[in-house]
C-alpha cells in the first residue's frame, strides 16, 4: 500500500466514522420532546428501542438515518478513494455507530448501519440480508436472531465472488462486531428469554 492510498484510507475512514457517530435515535427523540431514549427500554439508541416510545414514525426515521449514514459513508469513500475508500468509509461509518465519540463511545448495535454499508457495496447482498431477516422473523419472531442469521450472508457472497472478494474480510469483521454487540441477546436466546417481535414471550 502506497502512502497516498494509506492516507486516503485514513481520511475516508474518519469521514465515515464522523457520519456513523451521528446518534439519530437520540436526536429525533429529543427533538420530539420524548427525552433521552437511553433511559428507556434497553437503553440503546437504535430504531428498535426508539419504537418503545410508541412512536413508529420516529423509529422509522431512526432506521432510515442509521442505514443512510452507512451508505453515504461508503459512497463518499468510494468517490474519494475507489474500492479502498469505499471499504474504509463503510467500516468507519459502522464503527462510528457502535462507538460514537459524542456519546462516550457507547452506541448502537449496528444492524441498520451494516445494511446501509452493504447497500453501497453491493445492493443485491443488502436485499438478500433483508429477505433472510424477514423470513427468519416471520418464522421465529425474534428480531435479534433474524439479524444474526442474515448478517452471515454478505461475507459468504463476497468471499465466493471474485470481483467482490476485497469486501469479504471487512464484512466478516463487521459481522463479528455485530455478534459481539448482540452478546446479551444471544445469551437471552439461549435461555429462551429473548423478547419476540410484538412483545410476546
Amino acid at each position: 500500500m502506497t502512502l497516498a492510498v494509506g492516507l486516503t484510507a485514513i481520511m475516508t475512514f474518519l469521514v465515515g466514522y464522523l457520519l456513523g457517530s451521528i446518534p439519530f435515535g437520540l436526536v429525533v427523540t429529543k427533538a420530539a420532546g420524548l427525552g433521552d431514549v437511553r433511559k428507556i427500554g434497553s437503553g440503546n439508541i437504535g430504531a428498535t428501542n426508539v419504537l418503545r416510545t410508541g412512536n413508529r414514525g420516529l423509529a422509522a426515521a431512526t432506521l432510515a438515518g442509521d442505514l443512510l449514514k452507512g451508505t453515504v459513508g461508503a459512497l463518499i469513500g468510494a468517490y474519494l478513494g475507489g474500492t479502498i475508500g469505499a471499504i474504509a468509509g463503510g467500516v468507519g461509518a459502522f464503527v462510528g455507530h457502535l462507538l460514537p465519540i459524542w456519546l462516550n463511545f457507547k452506541g448502537g448495535k449496528g444492524v441498520a448501519t451494516f445494511i446501509g454499508v452493504i447497500l453501497a457495496w453491493h445492493w443485491p447482498s443488502a436485499l438478500a440480508f433483508c429477505l433472510i431477516w424477514l423470513a427468519v422473523a416471520i418464522i421465529t419472531r425474534y428480531s435479534s436472531l433474524s439479524a444474526l442469521i442474515a448478517c452471515l450472508a454478505p461475507p459468504i457472497v463476497f468471499a465466493l465472488d471474485e470481483p467482490l472478494r476485497p469486501f469479504a474480510l471487512p464484512t466478516a469483521l463487521m459481522t463479528s462486531l455485530l455478534y459481539y454487540r448482540h452478546r446479551e441477546n444471544i445469551a437471552r436466546l439461549v435461555k429462551g428469554e429473548e423478547t419476540r417481535i410484538g412483545g410476546g414471550g
